[in-house]
């Protein structure tokens, strides 16, 4: 099945541009990135998709198998990039998606030039012998995937507003809201065991393509402590706090995302 069908690829702007993938996060999907992806419409080749199990991707092409960690992910990245012989690639992943870019890179570094990672967490679960804090105790996840498996929609429209934070704008969290409500259920929860229990910690010591960490303030899904964590242990990034609250500058502050991502390339 070609990467056009499977995840509803989307090529738009210059092309004889840079290439620029986005990936989207968790209960998402491309439409996430209507107000950050055309600032760079002139300047690169946009590319955009669903993950298998969102948005418009083909529901069929789900395999437990290959998607029973991050690496099939980052496998369909690297199928979307030799499919339309795409090299020089600058990556923009948000949240889960920005450790899948990250594994994709370390696979076949020489295709990214650059990788934009915003509110990355390579671990969620704290690890205390270690010394690490992911945001999470053990038994906030594993209470967070009963309450996904057993009510996925009552879990988003309880979830998708603390996600997104910026309570004074109602509007937001039920995009969220309504995002999560749209993908597919069963995918969905295998999706979320996948992501909240991965540990991507020694990926970020393999990369060396050249990384932004957009880190938002007051984000719980991954604070603070977390994104200096990744600029720690990723060599040759640059850590840059914005402003933006919530888990989700892309849509609560795409101009000053995309302001962030302009300066820096």
């Amino acid at each position: 099945m070609r990467t056009t069908q499977r995840n509803a690829v989307t090529l738009t702007g210059n092309p004889a541009g840079q290439p620029m993938v986005f990936a989207h996060g968790y209960g998402c999907d491309q439409n996430m990135w209507r107000h950050v992806a055309p600032a760079f419409a002139d300047s690169h080749r946009l590319v955009l998709f669903d993950h298998v199990g969102n948005g418009k991707s083909d529901l069929s092409a789900y395999d437990d198998d290959r998607y029973s960690s991050l690496d099939g992910y980052a496998d369909d990245i690297l199928e979307i990039l030799h499919e339309n012989d795409l090299w020089d690639v600058v990556f923009v992943g948000h949240s889960v998606s920005a450790m899948i870019g990250v594994i994709a890179a370390n696979k076949e570094p020489e295709r990214f030039a650059r990788l934009v990672l915003i509110g990355p967490s390579p671990r969620y679960i704290n690890e205390p012998a270690g010394g690490y804090q992911g945001g999470f105790n053990s038994s906030d996840i594993e209470s967070l995937l009963v309450s996904l498996d057993s009510n996925y929609l009552g879990w988003s429209s309880t979830m998708a507003p603390v996600i997104m934070g910026n309570p004074d704008r109602p509007e937001l969290g039920e995009e969220l809201t309504n995002s999560f409500c749209r993908t597919d259920p069963a995918i969905a929860k295998k999706f979320a065991r996948v992501t909240f229990l991965s540990d991507n910690r020694d990926d970020l010591l393999k990369l060396r393509t050249p990384a932004l960490i957009l880190q938002c303030s007051d984000d719980v899904i991954a604070p603070a402590m977390v994104g200096d964590y990744v600029h720690k242990h990723t060599a040759g990034s640059t850590l840059v706090h914005l402003n933006a609250t919530g888990h989700c500058p892309n849509l609560s502050a795409p101009e000053e995302t995309v302001d962030a991502m302009k300066a820096w390339l």
